[in-house]
């Protein structure tokens, strides 16, 4: 038999101060997450875990918005089972000005061009002058 629950489930986050540029800029240098933030950025409301189109499973879904959340890009609260997402938008903005919204444009102009492509390789038969 299930014990109730005394406390409503939480989500830690990091103080923003505690967060380095590094830890920021490797959450976001991953494409998977950049979409995350992107649909979040673009959403009228808070978004749940299983309503992001990503090309992972959810489990791996599941890894982005940790690495995410500890980087302190996004904040994660639940709502009765549902576990919700949002921007700390204005956390970061105060923490890393101008970051995010050019994280955020510099994405959806790589998107407009298509995706990023290998180097097109040399014609068969071709040598390299020294």
């Amino acid at each position: 038999m299930a014990r109730p629950r005394s406390s409503p489930r939480t989500v830690e986050h990091p103080d923003l101060a505690e967060v380095s540029l590094q830890q920021v800029l490797e959450a976001l240098g991953d494409p998977v997450r950049r979409t995350v933030v992107a649909q979040l950025s673009r959403a009228d409301e808070d978004l749940s875990c299983g309503t992001f189109d990503a090309p992972v499973s959810l489990s791996t879904l599941t890894h982005h918005f940790n690495v995410l959340r500890e980087a302190g890009v996004i904040r994660q609260y639940y709502v009765g089972t549902a576990k919700l997402n949002t921007l700390r938008t204005e956390e970061m903005e105060q923490r890393f000005p101008g970051l995010l919204s050019a994280v955020l444009s510099a994405s959806a102009l790589e998107g407009e061009r298509g995706a990023v492509r290998a180097p097109t390789p040399p014609p068969s038969g071709s040598r390299r002058r020294r």
